[in-house]
């Protein structure tokens, strides 16, 4: 069974055509540690994200990370965090978390509040 699909409500553009959800803290922690590579089209929906921080520790590739509150809408945008960046310490208000391949979000003008449907 394929994973949710994160679309940007503003302009209907594809973020993750499919994305996994760690359904653990341990999953969670993990991530994308370790992996060799994150396909385009894939992603990662990090929810919870504990305290609303990341790390990029044993990554070997750079993300990009699109914060999220509560309902879905943007908080912060990380553009192309490179691979052992370290902590992306608390993003006020962040509840969960995309990781995506890098230069996901270069197009799409993500702003502060837009909304991302997830589902």
């Amino acid at each position: 069974m394929a994973g949710p699909r994160a679309v940007h409500a503003r302009t209907g553009k594809l973020l993750a055509q499919e994305l996994e959800v760690p359904r653990t803290f341990i999953g969670r922690g993990i991530g994308l540690m370790f992996r060799r590579t994150l396909e385009p089209g894939r992603g990662m929906w990090i929810n919870p994200c504990e305290g609303g921080s990341i790390h990029m520790l044993f990554m070997r590739f750079a993300i990009d990370a699109v914060f999220l509150d509560s309902n879905e809408r943007v908080k912060k945008v990380y553009a192309k965090l490179p691979a052992w960046y370290g902590v992306v310490w608390f993003v006020w208000g962040a509840r969960s978390v995309l990781e995506l391949p890098p230069g996901s979000t270069a197009e799409l003008d993500l702003k502060q509040g837009d909304e991302i449907h997830i589902g």
